[in-house]
């Protein structure tokens, strides 16, 4: 009986690997029909696209293995007329699920050849698109006919393809003893082993879901030619990300809808071929001294919630306090991000736009050009050498596209520009490594040359496994009024060590920084929040996050000459504030700059995100339509059902969304100077 199962699942693991073969011949038809000239003939990049392709393939194809042993080789092995049938029926189940892989195949070809890129969530589209129109392009643009008709023939082929892999022949099953009691372990062993064997296809060739397979893991070397990354990804993997993928609404308008939206807020007489020209802001004169050197550091989930005096005695922001403790360092309390978590809100404070649920990093329009609102661009035109440093590799995010466009002379990854083999998270090298290895670099240029350094970490950030304590992160020392509940919680005790160890890291950066460059602007903010007040354990009265501490961000700001009245008494601001910030403090009288939202050298009343709003004395969600006072409270203060400056909202998503339905309008490198003068 147990012989039988034994056969049963390499007939099913060989099936698996036809599935692979069939999507590897797809991926050939795919570069053969729509690879570029520099894509075709770069083997070495090919071989790479087939080779992750194959592993991230199983996600999906591992499947053919499962099902078909729990319902061919298990029931085969105890019924012999099930037996005798079971290669047919394990050919009509895998020829079901090959023609699934073909129609999907071919659609992600016709979706390329329309919208030049592999299926995202752009494809949600065709849900309120005239069904008739779309099948007039099937059939009379993308020979929809001769496809509809391939399946039979391809059905055929199928078959008999998958009763030749099933009669291919098997190893025996191997009776290792003869008493019947220890062969029935084994075989318990051998059923086990099939059961890891499901994961460890679906894995990609491993046990450990974390090293599974995705888009930000495909070989940098890959991912650097944009065509063949996308064409590591088989036709149902992309088509699972697009739909996993929320569509934004600005994307789900019709132009004139669009615009309606967008002139109900926006400056009347939009231009709609430069939309952003109404946005042309021009500069009072600079307040201070240009500095030579600009810091702009995007930490990883550095957030407001430790600063508040409520939370005093973790300690966690014990270097940012000192260095706002400077009487030239200007601090707001109430900053928002422009996007709740990493890609998004880096994207919107490049771009000079809102993300607002569009992925602007892994849109090709954006990795073709950017608009004239980056602050790349316009920091270029203020006579700024640009550099981006980023602690892990640059084909997270697809940074290694999207940075370039967005204007910068040079862009750096951690893994590139530290020590080969340095220690690093899943997300990056350690920040003090890194900040380290930026700081050299930053070093060796010429000292007085105009530079924009955007340095965005990565460390604090789960599951938090770092070796804290080599790095002097002695929580009886850092934290001695807690409780010994919450230094003996494992867990908690290292993610409160992990909080403390990278603001250190950053603020050593910045003392380094400092004194090699006295003149210096730095700017410390974080990309968003996270979880960081371990409520569990009565470091305050109540056991949940206000709203303020869900969302808000850190913000402070450091020049010698900066003094507090340069940001007109603001309580309150966003990541797009900072840019026309800088603008008001560094560039002469007249200067011609883009921004959507005013500088924090004027008083701000209000600040509007796709996500969230801020007024000075509360705070909202859009996701939810609440709001909650900001006072900074250990009890939970009540929460109200509204949502303000709705208008706004949509009308900043909807300008974010024009752009990727017009990329024409956006900039590109060689364009860049050129536009942003005229």
């Amino acid at each position: 009986m147990f012989a039988k199962f034994f056969e049963g699942i390499q007939c099913d693991l060989l099936l698996v690997m036809l599935a692979a073969l069939v999507c590897a011949l797809f991926r050939a038809v795919f570069i053969w029909r729509f690879a570029p000239d520099e894509s075709r003939h770069d083997w070495r990049r090919i071989r790479g696209c087939f080779n992750y392709g194959f592993w991230w393939g199983l996600d999906f194809n591992a499947y053919v293995f499962l099902i078909s042993m729990v319902l061919v080789s298990i029931p085969a092995s105890f019924f012999p007329a099930y037996y005798e049938i079971a290669n047919d029926i394990r050919a009509v189940g895998l020829v079901i699920y090959l023609l699934i892989i073909y129609l999907a195949s071919w659609g992600n070809m016709i979706f390329y050849y329309h919208f030049h890129d592999v299926y995202n969530a752009t494809v949600r589209l065709g849900r309120n698109a005239d069904k008739n129109n779309l099948a007039d392009i099937f059939f009379n643009q993308n020979n929809g006919g001769w496809i509809m008709a391939g399946i039979i023939p391809y059905g055929l082929v199928m078959y008999y393809s998958a009763q030749a892999a099933c009669w291919l022949p098997k190893v025996p099953y191997p009776v290792l003893f003869a008493d019947s009691w220890l062969q029935y372990g084994v075989n318990s062993v051998v059923f086990v082993l099939a059961v890891m064997t499901f994961y460890w296809l679906r894995y990609g060739g491993t046990l450990d879901h974390r090293k599974k397979p995705e888009w930000d893991e495909v070989p940098v070397y890959v991912k650097q030619d944009e065509f063949l990354g996308k064409m590591s990804m088989d036709a149902l993997i992309a088509l699972e990300i697009a739909f996993h993928n929320k569509l934004s609404d600005a994307l789900r308008h019709t132009e004139a809808e669009s615009r309606e939206i967008m002139t109900k807020v926006f400056p009347a007489g939009l231009d709609w071929q430069r939309p952003w020209s109404k946005f042309v802001r021009r500069a009072g004169g600079a307040k201070i001294t240009k500095p030579r050197k600009i810091f702009l550091l995007f930490a990883e989930s550095h957030g407001q919630a430790p600063f508040d005096s409520l939370y005093d005695k973790l300690n966690l922001m014990e270097a940012s306090k000192k260095f706002r403790q400077n009487p030239h360092t200007l601090a707001i309390n109430n900053f928002l991000p422009g996007g709740m978590v990493s890609a998004p809100s880096l994207a919107s404070i490049l771009s000079g736009i809102y993300d607002a649920d569009l992925e602007l990093n892994e849109s090709r329009a954006f990795w073709q050009g950017t608009t004239p609102l980056s602050m790349a661009v316009q920091l270029k035109k203020l006579g700024y050498h640009t550099a981006f440093w980023y602690g892990g590799s640059l084909n997270w995010g697809s940074l290694d596209h999207f940075i370039p466009t967005t204007g910068f002379d040079e862009y750096h990854g951690g893994p590139d520009i530290c020590e080969p083999g340095a220690p690093r998270t899943w997300l990056g090298i350690y920040d003090h490594l890194f900040l380290k290895a930026a700081a050299e670099n930053i070093e060796q240029a010429k000292k007085d040359r105009y530079e924009f350094h955007f340095l965005y970490t990565t460390s604090n950030h789960g599951p938090y496994n770092m070796p804290y304590d080599e790095y002097g992160a002695d929580l009886d020392q850092i934290m001695p009024d807690v409780s010994d509940d919450m230094k003996k919680d494992k867990k908690t005790r290292r993610k409160m060590q992990g909080i403390w160890y990278a603001d250190q890291a950053l603020c050593k950066f910045v003392e380094r920084m400092q004194e090699k460059y006295p003149d210096a602007l730095f700017i410390v903010t974080g990309d968003h929040t996270t979880g960081l007040i371990p409520y569990e354990y009565g470091v305050t009265k109540r056991h949940a996050p206000s709203l303020r501490e869900k969302v808000l961000t850190s913000f402070a700001m450091y020049h010698r000459e900066l003094t507090p009245d340069m940001l007109a008494g603001n309580t309150i601001g966003g990541h797009l504030n900072i840019l026309p910030t800088l603008m008001e403090l560094l560039a002469p009288a007249g200067h011609e700059y883009y921004s959507l939202f005013p500088s924090l050298t004027e008083k701000i009343d209000h600040v509007v995100t796709p996500y969230c709003w801020l007024t000075e004395d509360s705070i909202g969600d859009y996701r939810n339509n609440t709001s909650q006072s900001l006072a900074v409270s250990s009890q939970m203060l009540p929460i109200e059902h509204e949502a303000l400056f709705v208008a706004e909202r949509d009308a900043y998503s909807e300008f974010s969304g024009y752009f990727i339905k017009h990329p024409e309008l956006l900039i590109n490198k060689q364009e860049k100077n050129i536009v942003l003068t005229n």
